[in-house]
């Protein structure tokens, strides 16, 4: 008598899954022209970092490619400088939904992601995004980026923490230049 419970349970769901196959497949997002905004920065960038406060620039390589079917730019970081070593990866989109940019950032001086939502300026080429990361005191804090492309090879990014209050404070910038 199991069996036979047991057969027609799993006749059953084969017979639903079948049927729910037959029907058109769900719409998925596909890449619009906020995607490709993202695409152009795919490649291996120079970078140089400056921390506020820091008497000498570090050196770093960021690479970025887009994955997951051209919806998402992930990127990775590396600083290897003797004085400081870093790596940090980054998820970034487009939602469609919420008509925002969307960003997540995770590592190696965080065990929390840092989220952030923004918005592009096509006439000035400034992409700008605010959220949430772990503070000093590892509590989240407010912050705000900017990354501004300069030309089709060089890139700004400013990286601030919002205080009471609504203060900004430049953590610190990094200069992209592509790699030839």
């Amino acid at each position: 008598m199991r069996r036979l419970l047991s057969f027609t349970v799993a006749l059953a769901l084969f017979a639903a899954a079948a049927s729910a196959l037959a029907q058109a497949p769900p719409e998925f997002p596909k890449p619009g022209p906020e995607h490709a905004m993202l695409k152009q920065l795919e490649g291996t960038w120079d970078c140089v970092m400056t921390m506020h406060g820091s008497p000498a620039p570090l050196n770093a390589v960021a690479t970025y490619k887009m994955e997951l079917g051209g919806l998402w730019l992930a990127s990775d970081f590396k600083c290897d400088s003797p004085a400081f070593k870093f790596q940090g990866r980054g998820l970034d989109s487009y939602d469609q939904a919420s008509k925002k940019y969307v960003s997540v950032w995770v590592d190696s001086m965080v065990t929390s992601p840092m989220m952030l939502t923004g918005t592009y300026d096509e006439a000035t080429k400034k992409l700008t995004m605010t959220g949430e990361a772990p503070g000093p005191s590892g509590k989240p804090e407010k912050v705000k980026t900017v990354s501004l492309m300069k030309d089709a090879d060089h890139m700004t990014f400013q990286f601030f923490m919002i205080g009471e209050g609504g203060t900004e404070t430049q953590a610190f910038s990094i200069e992209y230049t592509r790699r030839k």
